[in-house]
């Protein structure tokens, strides 16, 4: 099967986002069927029928599963906001969903063969499946995606296409691309009070593990000025917090030269100063960082930047980082960890670890328990080796097994030994609230040094900062009584001009921080609420901010009363908390006693310039009819 962008009439890039081509301009393959050629009498029958038919695109349930790290959970909620501004119906049930549209995770075996049984249950389902994500991007043709249709990695804008032709009874792959999305498409957040934003796609290493690397490519960075612009505008949306999110954060901008400090000074000058919305710094290796070190730390200590950064080290013996190409020594690893601890105050920092990785010999894994040890790491993302196809470590020459699960669960227990937050008793601390904890009784908040708070409060606290006492801690989070909750900024209001979609989308071209190639987000020793579970994408909220809509409004009077009615009633809104909206998102103007009088009169306007344009365009028609008939 071709891929749907070789298949285009006439090339041309393919289609804007959600653009519906004509059947003959889609490369798309009819699913078989055996029977014999239909009466033609009942064909036109069933065309008649198909009216009515359910398989309408636009009209149906999608169930959405998400598997993997950060910048994956985002490239889902990019795929519903497009689905749910199109008409489609969202659910995280699924039973439920009309189609399903799987995510998918290539680090590890493990995450891989949950896509299989999930894909598995949709076919003996015998529901219209489209799979996303790395693996079909990285592993087209195994056999599990036979008769499947397909959404590559930088193909995401174009979700609707592939679920409109599925539901058809179409096989749909769209893979090649050079472009990366846009970054203001309609969204669907999962948490409304958090943005995962993408700032590259891709890497610059060749980790000999790395599976991740086949599916999304060589570095590609979106520009500073379309990733500031996109701070602007979701800061506009009420996000408390903004993850940025990349398969190695250190790395960006080398493709297109700029760099990782350039672009969060440039972010922090758009956070507001009242700190109602924090900066979470994504994963990034040890290479790229080294030479900004300083910069980064001066990042960090912004009061409106979580003190947190997950850097993985993977192994703490040069011979097994030297046979896994990580391109850095322990000893690097190590000045990265003593700079930014001694530079940044209360700074956390997470890692990584495989154990088991061929050659590993004990020796080499005592270094690594010896590593962990000295350093007490609040968060250890701990996972086993699994070889993946098509790498190079995948033909080396495995550790048994039984010792890789040996070594595992030792490092698990030195690293469960730790009680990193002994001492917090009695402090206070500010912390933002963004979700409810899996009790479904306390709040999580988190601490500028990104430690995990439960708190006991009312659901309208979501989305705002407290100040807490610290009563108890725990292993994996600590417990807080709220002193008081902080007034903060509600009236954001979109800036005057929105940049165009040329200026926020660059031309080239993790909870879920871990990097893609690395470990992914399996179940892993920092416990279940602090490395992020795999994420189900379904109800959530559509970024009021809609690139698409948005642009389209800015070009008429009418698009600038919505904006401002909409402003309008977000002011007024007590918490500053977008209510939650419907599965089928509704843009109206509001009811019209809420409008000022200046609104009414533009409005009044608009309709008495129309009414005038009807008329004289009627008039024409009769002194044209009126003439022919003389």
């Amino acid at each position: 099967m071709e891929d749907i962008e070789d298949l285009l009439v006439g090339g041309g890039g393919g289609a804007p986002p959600g653009f519906r081509l004509p059947l003959n301009a889609v490369g798309v393959k009819p699913r078989k069927n055996n029977k014999n050629k239909p009466n033609p009498a009942k064909t036109k029958l069933s065309q008649i029928q198909d009216i009515n038919s359910p398989k309408i695109p636009g009209i149906q349930t999608i169930y959405i599963k998400t598997f993997g790290c950060s910048h994956n959970q985002s490239d889902s909620e990019y795929m519903a906001g497009q689905l749910s501004a199109f008409g489609y119906s969202l659910t995280d049930n699924p039973e439920e969903g009309d189609l399903w549209l799987i995510n998918t995770c290539t680090v590890k075996s493990p995450s891989q063969s949950a896509m299989n049984t999930l894909i598995t249950k949709c076919k003996d389902a015998k529901k219209p499946l489209v799979v996303a994500g790395c693996v079909p991007q990285g592993s087209r043709d195994i056999k599990e995606l036979e008769g499947v249709s397909i959404v590559g990695v930088q193909q995401i804008d174009r979700v609707v296409e592939v679920v409109e032709e599925t539901l058809k009874g179409h096989e749909v792959r769209l893979l090649t691309r050079k472009t990366l999305p846009a970054l203001d498409l309609p969204k669907v957040r999962k948490n409304k009070f958090i943005e995962i934003l993408p700032i590259n796609v891709g890497c610059l290493g060749a980790c000999t593990y790395c599976k991740t690397k086949h599916a999304r490519g060589h570095l590609g960075s979106y520009t500073v000025d379309s990733l500031a612009g996109r701070v602007k505008t979701v800061i506009a949306d009420g996000v408390q917090e903004i993850w940025l999110s990349s398969e190695d954060t250190g790395a960006y901008g080398r493709d297109i030269g700029a760099n990782l400090p350039t672009l969060l000074n440039a972010i922090v000058a758009e956070l507001p100063p009242d700190g109602s919305t924090m900066l979470r710094i994504g994963m990034t290796n040890p290479p790229y960082i080294l030479e900004h070190l300083k910069e980064i730390a001066d990042v960090l200590r912004h009061p409106c930047v979580y003190s947190f950064l997950h850097v993985p080290v993977q192994s703490g013996s040069d011979a097994i980082l030297t046979a896994m190409n990580r391109e850095y020594t322990v000893s690097e690893f190590r000045t990265v960890v003593d700079t930014l601890t001694k530079l940044v105050p209360a700074m956390q920092i997470a890692t990584d670890i495989i154990c088991g990785f061929p050659g590993e010999t004990d020796e080499d894994f005592a270094q690594t328990v010896s590593l962990i040890k000295e350093y007490k790491f609040p968060q250890v993302h701990i996972s086993q080796f699994y070889p993946r196809p098509g790498t190079p470590a995948a033909r080396m020459k495995k550790v048994p097994s039984t010792i890789v699960k040996k070594r595992s669960r030792e490092l698990t227990s030195v690293f469960e030994a730790f009680t990193p937050y002994d001492g917090m008793e009695g402090r206070v601390e500010r912390i933002w609230i963004t979700e409810f904890a899996t009790d479904r009784i306390h709040l999580v908040g988190h601490t500028k040094g990104y430690i995990q708070v439960l708190v006991i409060g009312p659901e309208s606290m979501l989305g705002t900062s407290a100040i807490v006492k610290i009563t108890s801690v725990g292993r994996w989070s600590v417990f807080g009584e709220v002193i008081e909750t902080l007034n903060q900024t509600t009236e954001r209001t979109v800036p005057l001009r929105r940049k165009s979609n040329q200026e926020n989308a660059s031309a080239c071209c993790n909870s879920y921080d871990s990097c893609a190639c690395l470990n992914g987000q399996e179940p892993c020793s920092c416990g279940p609420d602090s490395c992020g579970a795999q994420l189900t994408s379904g109800k959530g909220t559509v970024s009021k901010n809609d690139g698409r809509i948005e642009d389209i409004n800015s070009k008429n009077l009418i698009g600038w009363l919505t904006r401002r009615q909409k402003s309008h009633l977000h002011k007024t809104q007590e918490s500053g908390i977008a209510p939650r909206l419907k599965k089928k998102q509704v843009w109206d103007l509001g009811s019209m006693s809420e409008w000022g009088i200046i609104d009414k009169v533009l409005l009044g306007g608009v309709f008495v310039s129309f009414s005038i344009i009807v008329a004289v365009v009627i008039r024409l028609g009769f002194r044209i009819i009126s003439s022919n008939e003389s």
